[in-house]
């Protein structure tokens, strides 16, 4: 990549940002940029969690605090176009006109392990940009969602009430991988079900079980705290 442009997305420059990402999704090597390190906090976990509007919350917190966010929302491919279904840029649009905040969608073009291929690329240019915290948030499709938790500091598994019972906590994958469990949509029946059948695999990993109302912004302050002290901030 031209040296010019990674000088650019070091300076600040969110159009450069923004370019220097599809380049390398569209193939071009990154090479070596030279490291500025954020934190790196992975969202994953099924379909329908509300996995969107509890980062798009998360986001607004982070803004009061005056601090600037970055986040890499990886979607499901277009069976038609292979792009991006960009799902989640639409639930964040009130940051759009936002100069602390980058969203961006990249599509996983087939890419197994819920991510995509230039994924890795993308947050290290997103980290270079300089911004104070920076968020992943995986395609969400099951238990194949572990790739994230060799690019995270911090994973946090976002679930729903209805995703299950026990049974289903132990067999899932991204269960195993998680450093804090949420029940999103707390204000549903079933969520406190989900919460005491995650109880006992949080445990034995020494994480947390939150419940939240994404909707509602209920318990999200509880999450972010939890959040920074997972990695450190």
């Amino acid at each position: 990549m031209e040296p010019s442009l990674v000088e650019a997305v070091r300076s600040g420059d969110r159009k450069a940002l923004a370019r220097a990402i599809t380049l390398i999704e569209s193939g071009q090597p990154l090479g070596e940029i030279g490291d500025r390190r954020t934190a790196i906090v992975g969202i994953t976990g099924p379909p329908g969690a509300g996995k969107s509007t509890l980062i798009a919350v998360l986001i607004e917190m982070i803004r009061d605090k005056g601090e600037t966010v970055a986040v890499l929302a990886v979607d499901p491919s277009s069976p038609l176009t292979g792009g991006a279904i960009l799902g989640d840029r639409i639930r964040m649009q009130a940051h759009v006109d936002d100069d602390g905040v980058f969203v961006r969608s990249m599509a996983t073009r087939g890419h197994l392990g819920g991510l995509a291929e230039a994924s890795s690329d993308a947050i290290r240019l997103m980290s270079l940009a300089g911004f104070d915290r920076l968020i992943v948030e995986t395609v969400g499709v099951g238990q194949s969602e572990v790739e994230i938790m060799d690019l995270a500091d911090a994973v946090v598994l976002v679930v729903g009430p209805s995703w299950g019972d026990q049974i289903q906590a132990d067999k899932a994958g991204i269960v195993e991988i998680a450093d804090l469990f949420v029940v999103n949509k707390g204000d549903r029946s079933g969520a406190l079900d989900v919460k005491r059948a995650l109880r006992e695999v949080a445990d034995a990993g020494g994480a947390k079980v939150l419940v939240t109302t994404a909707t509602s912004g209920d318990g999200v302050d509880e999450l972010l705290a939890a959040i920074e002290k997972l990695v450190g901030i």
